[in-house]
């Protein structure tokens, strides 16, 4: 019986040696595989989510993002630039475009004189001087720009001009046949230059001219100007009353912005169109004006709403001087009233 009773806890030893060595058996990267979705899971064993419904009122609760850029890091994903690098040069010369082939376009330089001219036709050699080109200019679609450009003349422009800047420049005369043919021109600017004198039939013949932009030259008569014209602005020249045609803006039916200040105006060039919104004769010498200046005194019933800017600030008169004078305006002219 006694040694019966001793092999019984030597039997228990064994069979829990042989389930110890079994489990050992199992590869420790298996373990670990098998350990790490119960790990995983213990941060999030007390949430509740029976109540989770992301809305647009709980969403700033559910959601927190203010930190976003501080948790992902993407400094290490950028791609690296390195600045200066070229592309290598292809080691069989014959691999290179021929400019000559047909087809290919001769690539010209780029150089810092200016913008650069257009090349000639195959087989008709340079441009022949005086015809339209950009030479000087900056050509861009219909626009013409020609700023600072160190002009003596009006250049020769495309036919299908429509814009031209030509600010900035020596320009001294502007004659009849500068804008011969553009009858596409709507705007010319011709601001700061050295123009003294404008033959009368330089803008009368354009067809479509809105816009005529001569303030800072030397003016001292103003020249024709063509019935499509919006807006003129001559101010800062030297022209004087005589220098106006009797009744210049008569007729001139859709004449909007008319600005003759910093002159040596002696009085207000009348009669002014109804289409007039904007009149600027400050800095000039008038000292009177008349009752039908502005208004026409047979029909008191008048109203000009459309001239609400009218500016005869630095003249010497005293505009509390005619008050019948103002009866059709919506507005007062600024000015001195004392």
């Amino acid at each position: 019986q006694r040694p019966r009773g001793r092999m019984w806890p030597l039997g228990w030893l064994g069979m829990a040696g042989l389930c110890l060595g079994t489990l050992w058996a199992v590869p420790a990267k298996d373990r670990r595989r098998a350990e790490k979705p119960r790990a995983e899971l213990a941060p999030y064993e007390n949430l509740e989510l029976e109540n989770y419904e992301l809305t647009l009122d709980n969403y700033g609760e559910i959601l927190d993002l203010s930190n976003y850029e501080e948790l992902y890091d993407y400094g290490d994903l950028a791609p690296k630039i390195e600045v200066g690098t070229l592309a290598p040069r292809p080691k069989d010369p014959k691999t290179l475009p021929d400019p000559g082939a047909t087809g290919t376009p001769k690539l010209r330089p780029l150089t810092s004189a200016g913008p650069v001219p257009p090349a000639p036709n195959p087989g008709q050699g340079e441009i022949p001087p005086g015809l339209p080109s950009c030479r000087l200019c900056l050509c861009l679609g219909t626009s013409v720009y020609c700023d600072d450009a160190g002009l003596e003349r009006i250049p020769a422009l495309p036919p299908d001009t429509a814009y031209l800047y030509a600010r900035f420049n020596r320009i001294g005369a502007v004659r009849a046949a500068d804008f011969s043919g553009l009858e596409k021109l709507k705007r010319i600017d011709l601001s700061s230059n050295s123009i003294a004198w404008a033959h009368e039939d330089a803008f009368r013949l354009l067809p479509s001219l809105q816009e005529l932009l001569l303030p800072q030259n030397r003016l001292t008569a103003l020249p024709e100007l063509p019935r499509s014209i919006v807006r003129l602005d001559a101010r800062l020249n030297r022209i004087r009353s005589a220098g106006l045609r009797p009744e210049a803006f008569r007729d001139l039916k859709q004449l909007q912005f008319l600005h003759l200040s910093d002159k040596q105006l002696d009085f207000i060039p009348a009669p002014l169109p109804p289409s007039l919104r904007s009149l600027h004769l400050q800095n000039n010498n008038i000292q009177t004006l008349q009752e039908d200046t502005f208004c026409d005194r047979q029909d008191h019933g008048q109203i000009r709403r459309a001239l609400e800017d009218i500016r005869l600030d630095g003249n010497p008169i005293n505009l509390s001087l005619f008050p019948h004078a103002y009866f059709c305006l919506p507005r007062l002219p600024t000015g001195r009233f004392s």
